[in-house]
């Protein structure tokens, strides 16, 4: 039977739809909003409302739809005790600094439609939406139940996943469409944690210079794109040697900062470049470039605690994204080297040091003795670790039923080999036993989830969506 059905020609019959629902969905600026927090929109308003957007959606193009307690929500339909789930998420990053266009106006150029979270994750799930749709109107006969799980914390903490899983049932099968095609069926541990320095008590008397603050990063997945610092200075010319310092810095590694002076005290900021914190060196971390500044030129009139600080980062972060500098490296054939992202770093006088870090770790890894040699490494240094989270990796066989019918089907959509891949990333893929990432972003193309001006192809919109309702139907007849 899908050999008769143009699924190409089934998309581009909704295409108007398809950009049009979309954007709407792109213009909810679904960030995580602690602060905004309430019973009804536990993440805050934004992430409550693209929620509700798809269960509304769903709900009046006819398929069954459960909110669940507000973390996440579920569109369904069809028949059969087993279940066919499809993974998605509507939270998106902070949308960060330096756009064209307002992140949050989906505007199109250039054949994309530019957005935070065009292509991670809300273009895609439009895409496997309008898939869902496509095999439901068609009238084609399933054996299974299609499920579109919705979460909204998969950005943070996957508060979303443990709620929806303690109250629902688990899919058999399934795919996320969050990462690359062709096929991702091995996904890397993750491994959040926060080293906090502790004792050395800061002695105002014993440097010509006082860091007041150090400021870089977001979030843990991200490399920070911005940093910024605040030195007290005792007087007026050691204050203009560091200005003439850190402008010869900026130049000599061709970055973009400002330096402020205002009676003895500079203002240092510097731009760096954001990646996603699965490959750090796509980025620039700008944490990092200015911790190396102050490595390199103060550590002679910094007081000692703070020296600590800045030597610390610098022995065992600055220029090492593998884990080398802490004996953790790693790497195996299936998914490739441990990577760690330095995802947070702040400094003050009163309280003094802290690293947020974001370690990727291969399939074939034993994590703990890499636990116990951070921590190790840091009690050596007068920093405890504290542990956030720790998801395990995930790895799907290639003779899987799944991982065939996703080659299949892969195949006859773009006529390229379904090669299967691993990656550092974590997708809702992995909380299921048998799921698998599958797509939106085809080989060749960048990737520019998480960073400024992120867009997505409409062609390679509508391509998804094509080879999702194939797929959908394939896995479930």
């Amino acid at each position: 039977m899908s050999n008769q059905i143009n699924w190409m020609e089934e998309v581009l019959k909704r295409k108007e739809q398809i950009i049009h629902d979309t954007q709407v969905f792109l213009q909810i600026k679904s960030v995580l909003d602690e602060d905004g927090a309430t019973e009804l929109a536990p993440l805050g308003h934004g992430i409550d409302q693209a929620l509700k957007f798809m269960l509304n959606k769903g709900q009046n193009d006819g398929f069954s739809v459960k909110n669940v307690g507000g973390l996440a929500g579920h569109i369904e339909y069809g028949e059969g005790t087993e279940l066919l789930g499809i993974l998605c998420h509507v939270d998106v990053v902070p949308e960060g600094d330096g756009w064209t266009s307002d992140p949050y106006s989906a505007e199109i150029r250039d054949g994309k439609i530019f957005a935070r979270g065009a292509i991670d994750d809300k273009g895609p799930t439009m895409a496997a939406y309008y898939a869902m749709k496509i095999v439901k109107e068609l009238g084609l006969t399933v054996q299974k139940r299609v499920r579109m799980i919705l979460g909204t914390d998969e950005e943070s903490n996957w508060r979303c996943v443990d709620h929806y899983f303690k109250h629902e049932e688990m899919p058999t099968i399934g795919f996320a469409p969050d990462a690359d095609f062709p096929i991702i069926n091995a996904e890397k541990g993750i491994f959040d944690f926060i080293l906090e320095q502790k004792g050395l008590e800061q002695n105002e008397n014993s440097g010509t210079a006082v860091l007041e603050m150090l400021q870089a990063g977001r979030r843990l997945n991200m490399v920070p794109d911005l940093a910024e610092a605040s030195i007290q200075c005792r007087t007026k010319d050691s204050a203009e040697q560091i200005k003439y310092s850190f402008e010869q810095y900026i130049k000599d590694n061709t970055l973009t900062g400002a330096v402020i002076i205002k009676e003895n005290n500079l203002q240092l900021r510097l731009e760096g470049i954001s990646a996603h914190g699965m490959e750090p060196n796509k980025g620039r971390n700008a944490g990092l470039l200015l911790n190396s500044f102050l490595y390199n030129n103060l550590l002679d009139v910094l007081d000692p605690k703070t020296c600590s600080f800045v030597s610390f980062v610098q022995q065992y972060f600055g220029g090492d994204t593998r884990g080398k500098a802490l004996g953790i490296a790693y790497a195996d054939e299936i998914s490739g080297e441990l990577t760690i992202n330095n995802g947070t770093l702040s400094y003050s006088k009163e309280k003094g040091g802290k690293i947020g870090l974001n370690l990727r770790y291969p399939v074939t890894h034993d994590i703990e003795p890499s636990k116990q040699k951070i921590k190790e490494v840091s009690e050596n240094h007068n920093f405890t670790c504290k542990e956030l989270s720790d998801s395990k990796p995930h790895h799907v066989d290639q003779q899987h039923p799944l991982i065939k019918v996703l080659q299949m089907v892969y195949e006859e959509q773009t006529g390229e080999k379904a090669e299967l891949i691993a990656i550092g990333g974590g997708t809702y893929a992995r909380s299921l036993r048998a799921g698998v990432a599958f797509g939106p972003l085809f080989p060749g193309r960048p990737d520019v989830a998480h960073q400024k001006d992120e867009y997505i192809e409409i062609e390679d919109l509508l391509k998804a969506t094509a080879i999702y309702a194939q797929a959908i139907y394939e896995l479930a007849k």
